[in-house]
């Protein structure tokens, strides 16, 4: 019998490389929802932390410097082929029962295995959100995992409402995990937006 694990990346992960399909050179240097960051800078970001979330799950050491601030200028030349095999080699590595389960090290820390898994997931999501609002892609997420993530952001903002979603609407958790994330759900390029996103939300 297979254990089941708490949550399934493939679903993040297959958005997550759709989008990638549709950015365009000219993309890179255009605003994302996350304040001061262009599309090549999250782009950046999203190659070191889901390497890291690969190395959590398998209990490696973890060389990268997440403390280095995203940037385009080291967005490497091969992105387009790399990053979709660090997203992949990511789901697989968390289908495994055995990266739940006790502690592992992420960013330098020891963390539960589940803490680091959930905020592995809070990246793809909501980094994913930026990513489709950026370059002006359609974004869909799964309802179990969002319902998830609003569980495991709320009590690290309790300045904001909490679940008042229908657990069945999607666009309404969605919006929800974005607010918790310090984005604005309207957030669109060019326009004036409220907040920011929070260093530990994504």
């Amino acid at each position: 019998m297979t254990t089941r694990v708490p949550l399934d990346f493939d679903p993040p992960v297959r958005q997550l490389r759709a989008l990638l399909l549709g950015v365009t050179d000219d993309h890179l240097t255009a605003p994302t929802p996350c304040d001061g960051w262009s599309v090549g800078d999250l782009l950046d970001h999203l190659m070191t932390v889901t390497g890291g979330y690969v190395r959590a799950a398998r209990r490696q050491s973890d060389p990268a410097d997440l403390t280095r601030e995203p940037s385009a200028a080291h967005l490497p030349s091969y992105w387009r082929s790399r990053l979709p095999m660090l997203l992949e080699e990511l789901a697989t590595a968390w289908k495994d029962p055995a990266a739940w389960v006790g502690s592992t090290l992420s960013g330098g820390a020891s963390a539960p295995a589940r803490v680091v898994a959930m905020a592995a997931m809070n990246e793809l999501i909501t980094h994913g959100w930026d990513l489709a609002r950026a370059t002006g892609q359609d974004f869909a997420a799964d309802p179990r995992s969002l319902v998830a993530l609003v569980g495991f952001l709320a009590p690290r903002r309790p300045d904001r409402s909490p679940l008042t979603a229908d657990l069945e609407d999607e666009p309404a958790l969605l919006a929800q995990v974005v607010g918790l994330t310090g984005r604005d759900p309207q957030w669109h390029p060019g326009g004036r937006h409220r907040g920011r996103p929070t260093r530990d939300a994504a």
